[in-house]
């Protein structure tokens, strides 16, 4: 699995929004209700959306943030299969970074609960990307 980041990109090739987010000093992780990992919010983006609307959505929707503030780090992609991108191909996404304020008090949506932690899991969902953006987001400032 091949991770690489850039400032930008044309932002028709933009697919997925990611969110690292903290809530106070905590760490805000998901848990799937299909799986036993955790996750950085995010998902894919929809037909005629921005994404930054795509960001915002998906924060919104896996966790219930219903105030926060939310900002671009950078771009990132991904070559090899996974989970999502069976075709093992280069695929684009946007890496956001959050602070959440306050949450709804249920979720609405495929995941079962929103974990505030003090600490970054050890069984994640995509264990061989997530820690890579999260490491890149240290890198440039905003963890």
């Amino acid at each position: 699995m091949d991770v690489k980041f850039y400032d930008e990109i044309d932002d028709a090739l933009i697919r997925f929004a990611v969110i690292i987010s903290k809530s106070g000093d905590k760490w805000v992780f998901c848990k799937h209700k299909e799986r036993d990992t955790f996750e950085v919010p995010g998902g894919h983006r929809e037909e005629g959306e921005s994404v930054d609307e795509t960001a915002k959505r998906e924060l919104h929707e896996e966790t219930g943030a219903i105030d926060f503030t939310i900002e671009p780090v950078c771009v990132y992609s991904v070559t090899g299969r996974n989970r999502v991108n069976d075709t093992g191909e280069e695929m684009y996404g946007k890496l956001y970074f959050a602070r959440i304020e306050k949450f709804e008090n249920e979720l609405h949506s495929e995941m079962e609960k929103v974990v505030l932690s003090d600490e970054l899991p050890t069984n994640w969902t995509y264990p061989l990307i997530q820690p890579k953006l999260i490491e890149e987001a240290k890198r440039r400032g905003f963890l």
